[in-house]
């Protein structure tokens, strides 16, 4: 009836090292296709940008007509 709790400390070591032995599992992507990612991400942020800026100005003058 009375169970045996595990010590929080040994539950914090048994983490680290799962923790550890699955981040040696991950296959990391290269300098090169990190680089590459990161321009892509880079480039749709700066279109979608544009993109909502002519949205909103659009909206924006379509309002002005109506609150005339």
């Amino acid at each position: 009836m009375s169970e045996i709790k595990p010590n929080p400390v040994q539950q914090g070591v048994q983490f680290l090292s799962e923790a550890r032995n699955e981040l040696k599992k991950v296959a990391w992507p290269t300098r090169k296709e990190t680089t590459g990612i990161t321009w892509v991400v880079i480039a749709t942020s700066f279109v979608m940008s544009i993109y909502l800026g002519v949205v909103d100005w659009f909206l924006a003058q379509i309002i002005k007509v109506l609150v005339r």
